[in-house]
């Protein structure tokens, strides 16, 4: 059953078309990727789901509800909630003011307890600093921080931008073994990543984004075994 559909969305910035015309789907219960160069589309068409920016055209359901117009912040209460490219956590607050701004939607203390000991089972470094400030943290534990507090609002569907960005291997595996883990406790995730490679295998599916269209679809394991796939994002 499809999560998440996607169709003929289109966005423009002024004059330029920087998505045209895309169509796709995360069925629930499955990671999905959205692999392509820079500048293809992909923080773009994430950016517009979660309704930071406007849709030129085309229309989004989640769970078979039509959120294509509806604000950002309401939308993790429908159980969405978004991980940007940056992480763009609160770098003057603490660890746990973080995960507890993650949680503001709901009120349950009860809930909120258990969430942040789940978070910590997660990353154990966030619970040994927990008091610390957040902006002092290295990159690859704000990533966690940033993942942690999405997924503090228990979404159904979980967009991640660009995680293993600036991250060093060791992170960006222990990122992704995090992503897999997440997915296997019940949480759908959309994935845009510039690492081709590592985003392909672990997605059940992805879609490849040439300059604002999809210009190719399959299982993880399909596109990389896609010999024009490797060729142009795997380094042959």
């Amino acid at each position: 059953m499809a999560l998440l559909e996607v169709k003929d969305l289109e966005v423009c910035y002024g004059l330029i078309k920087a998505v045209k015309g895309v169509s796709f789907e995360v069925n629930e219960g499955e990671i999905v990727s959205l692999i392509g160069a820079n500048g293809a589309g992909k923080t773009t068409i994430m950016h517009a789901l979660n309704g930071i920016i406007p849709k030129s055209a085309g229309s989004v359901t989640l769970g078979g509800t039509d959120i294509t117009g509806t604000a950002a912040h309401k939308l993790i209460t429908m159980g969405m909630a978004q991980v940007p490219e940056g992480r763009r956590i609160f770098q003057e607050l603490t660890v746990f003011d973080n995960l507890k701004l993650g949680y503001f939607c709901k009120k349950d203390k009860e809930e909120f307890n258990t969430k942040i000991e789940e978070m910590y089972s997660y990353f154990p470094i966030l619970k040994e600093r927990s008091k610390q400030i957040a902006g002092t943290l290295s990159g690859g534990e704000q990533q966690m921080l940033a993942m942690s507090r999405a997924l503090m609002s228990s979404p159904k569907l979980l967009l991640l931008d660009e995680p293993s960005m600036g991250l060093s291997p060791l992170y960006v595996s222990t990122i992704f073994d995090m992503i897999k883990t997440v997915n296997a406790s019940g949480t759908t995730v959309l994935l845009v990543e510039q690492n081709a490679k590592k985003a392909l295998s672990i997605a059940h599916r992805a879609y490849v984004l040439d300059l604002g269209r999809i210009t190719k679809t399959g299982t993880g394991t399909e596109l990389l075994n896609d010999e024009s796939v490797r060729a142009a994002y795997l380094g042959g």
